[in-house]
């Protein structure tokens, strides 16, 4: 999340601004912890950055028994 912000060339302040919420909200969204955001609260942290969220299910390598 933070290269994503860097990228865009954003302080928190304007993400939290885009967001619609507070600086300290997203400062705990960018810090890793055992806060798990909601879909759809990164989906305004990836459009307040200029980014799209993709969520891909990859087949475990092992065979599963049926």
């Amino acid at each position: 999340m933070l290269n994503a912000r860097a990228r865009a060339g954003l302080s928190q302040d304007v993400v939290a601004s885009r967001m619609g919420t507070t600086r300290s909200a997203v400062s705990r969204l960018e810090t890793a912890g055992k806060h798990a955001p909601s879909l759809s609260t990164l989906k305004r942290y990836a459009d307040a950055v200029d980014c799209e969220i993709q969520v891909t299910l990859v087949p475990q390598k092992k065979t599963r028994n049926a």
